[in-house]
Formats: structure tokens, C-alpha cells, sequence
């Protein structure tokens, strides 16, 4: 790994390669500020090409989606993937052989993850609101899917990386027919985790995106068993697998908790190598089917205040655009903390977190809250 991952003292302040501002909030990783990839998108994109693409090399991941134009397509997710004789796809899991998808993980037999029994009430994004804030003495069965749709910069999870099979083994186990490695558990093995203290389950990671097959069957089988079925994504799902996760969530009383991570297309590339337009578009979705059980929310977005990047501009238009939805969705504001390719960046201060709560209601939302207030710094 490089050193960008753990440095061991703060790094001094960068600059910005187009513009040349010097400021400790411009990511070394990324090398270019926040004003710059929203104002100069065409002179970012290289910058932030070559950010992911190094990120993802550090982990045997490709740079990108393939893309070949005769190949297998997997439709699970917002990239679509189309791959070629012995590629594999975004997210690791999947890989072509002989005109066939080989699925390493994310089936209804085989889940990449590992599970825990976390104690309600719990650090849960939406448990401000949520059914399950006041059942002390029960717990949520919280599901950490080991493989993502997305390359987050920041990610505070990155280390689910490890569940992945090694790309060699991937290959080989597809031109020899060997199959999936051994290990995972299967949907009916997960959801017999639960017990008579299980008030509900939570499927998180990474991000449940690549392994919806799995999930979704674990889903079902806890939903008859009456445990309350949750979501935490960034909704990179394919459209049919994401409504049936809402509807799983509305029957049950569930939530599915959205994570926004910025409104400019080009920021959002920026900070996880993906547009955000499947996002928006699962999001809108979901928000459409609020009238069916409005309460407790069963849709809530959250949005990382990544100081230098996710400004209270940035908040005030994603809240405007999920006010035009439902001015009434709650909307948790989470402060960021020095992860993975971004450890240079300071924590989110209170300013910062106050100026979005306010752009936020000022963009009509009724529901908003910073969720993790004592991580915010008292710096300016």
C-alpha cells in the first residue's frame, strides 16, 4: 500500500494542480479542490481518473467498469458491466467464462461478509427516527457485506477490500470450472442468525449493491421470521432490485437509508469514482413510495461533510432537490474523520456542520440533524 493510506503525522498543506491554491483542504491523494472539479470539470476529470485508478491498483481492483463490446453483461448494478473472457467486474465478484458469468459471491448460496449483533439503540444513521430507537434489550443484525459499487476516497469500511478473492485465484477457479472459492454463508445460514432478541436487520458494508441476489434472500427469510428489514447504500442498485429492498423495508417497518454523497456530478465522480445519476434516480424511486407507510421513515438520506469538497452549497442543493421529493425525508449530516485516500484532510469543524444544517432547512427539509456530533473538530 502507499503512503497516502497511513501517514503517521498530518501531511502540510497542498495545492491545487489547476489552480494553484494551497490549502489543507485540497486532498494530496486528489490534487485538485473542490471549486476547481465543480468550475473546470473537464480539466478535473483527468486528475480524478488517475486518483481511482491508483486507489483501485493498490487493492488488484481494475480502474474501471469494462467495457467490451461483444462480452458478458452483469446487470446487478448501476455499471453494467461488460466483460470479456477472464475479466472481472467493478466490484471484484464477478468474472466471465466461456460466454458466462462465473459469480464468486453475492448469490443466494454464497454471501461475501461477515456479520455482529449490534445493541439497540445503536449509532444507526437514521436512529433518530427509526422503529427500532427505543427497543433496549434487542438488537439489530448488522450485515457488512464484503465487496462495493463504488470507490470512495474516503471510506471509513475500506478494508472490506480484504473479503475479496485474490484476481489469480478468480481466474483460474473460472477456466478450470472449479466454481466460487470455498467460504460466505448462505442467505438461509444468515438468516438463522437471528434470535428472539433480533428486532432487525441491516445490510451495510461495502454495500449490499453487489450481492443483492444474497441479500435479498437473506431479506425474505427474516422478514417471515418478523425482524424489521433495513438498508444502508448508495442505492447503486439495479432499479428492480432496489425497489423490491423498499418494499421489503415498507412491509416490514423498515428503513433504507441513502447515502448522498453530493449533488454535482463531477464532485461525486471526484469522491467515488462513479456518477451519481443511478443514485438520484433509485433515490427518487423510493421516495415516490413513502405515501404507502409514512411513518416510521422509510427513507432517509445522510450526506459525509468532507471538509473542501462537500460545502454547505453542496448540502443546500442536495436538500432542495430531496425537499422537491418530500420536504418532510430526515436528512443526517455525518462529520468526516481522515480515512483511506483522504488523511490529510482535517475533521469536518462545527462551522462547517451548522452552515449545512442551516442551508439544508433553508432548502426546505423539516428533519435534519448532524448524526455524530462529537466527532466534529473545534477548528475553523
Amino acid at each position: 500500500m502507499t503512503w497516502q493510506i497511513f501517514p503517521h503525522e498530518p501531511l502540510p498543506e497542498q495545492r491545487c494542480t489547476l489552480c494553484g491554491r494551497r490549502s489543507r483542504l485540497v486532498a494530496a491523494h486528489l490534487r485538485v479542490c473542490g471549486p476547481c472539479i465543480r468550475d473546470r470539470p473537464g480539466e478535473a476529470r483527468p486528475l480524478i481518473w488517475a486518483a481511482h485508478a491508483q486507489s483501485r491498483r493498490e487493492f488488484d481492483l481494475d480502474p474501471a467498469p469494462p467495457r467490451t463490446t461483444d462480452g458478458v453483461t452483469c446487470a446487478l448494478c448501476a455499471h453494467r458491466c461488460q466483460l470479456g473472457e477472464g475479466e472481472r467486474g467493478y466490484c471484484g465478484l464477478r468474472v466471465a467464462h466461456r460466454g458466462r458469468l462465473v459469480h464468486l459471491a453475492g448469490t443466494p448460496g454464497r454471501g461475501l461478509l461477515h456479520w455482529y449483533r449490534d445493541p439497540l439503540p445503536t449509532n444507526c444513521v437514521a436512529m433518530d427516527v427509526c422503529a427500532g430507537r427505543g427497543r433496549r434489550g434487542e438488537h439489530n443484525l448488522a450485515v457488512f457485506y464484503g465487496s462495493c459499487s463504488l470507490n470512495c476516497l474516503s471510506c471509513q469500511n475500506w478494508h472490506f477490500r480484504d473479503l475479496l478473492p485474490a484476481p489469480a485465484g478468480v481466474i483460474d477457479a473460472a477456466r478450470t470450472g472449479a466454481g466460487p472459492p470455498e467460504g460466505g454463508i448462505s442467505a438461509a445460514e444468515l438468516a438463522q442468525a437471528a434470535n428472539e432478541r433480533t428486532y432487525c436487520v441491516c445490510f451495510f458494508g461495502g454495500d449490499p449493491s453487489s450481492q443483492m441476489p444474497h441479500a435479498l434472500a437473506a431479506a425474505h427469510r427474516l422478514a417471515e421470521r418478523g425482524v424489521t428489514v433495513c438498508w444502508e447504500t448508495s442505492g447503486t442498485a439495479h432499479p428492480r432490485l432496489m425497489e423490491r429492498a423498499v418494499g421489503l423495508s415498507l412491509a416490514t417497518g423498515g428503513t433504507v437509508k441513502f447515502d448522498l454523497k453530493a449533488h454535482h456530478e463531477e464532485l461525486h465522480r471526484a469522491l467515488t469514482g462513479v456518477s451519481n445519476r443511478d443514485t438520484l434516480a433509485n433515490f427518487a424511486g423510493a421516495a415516490a413510495r413513502i405515501p404507502e407507510r409514512p411513518d416510521p421513515p422509510p427513507v432517509v438520506a445522510s450526506t459525509l461533510l468532507v471538509p473542501g469538497y462537500v460545502d454547505a452549497e453542496e448540502v443546500g442543493q442536495i436538500a432542495r432537490l430531496i425537499a422537491d421529493l418530500d420536504p418532510d425525508i430526515p436528512y443526517a449530516l455525518l462529520g468526516f474523520a481522515p480515512h483511506f485516500y483522504m488523511p490529510d484532510l482535517p475533521r469536518t469543524s462545527v462551522g462547517h456542520a451548522e452552515e449545512a444544517v442551516a442551508a439544508a432547512r433553508a432548502a426546505g427539509l423539516t428533519r435534519v440533524w448532524i448524526g455524530n456530533r462529537g466527532l466534529l473538530s473545534r477548528e475553523t
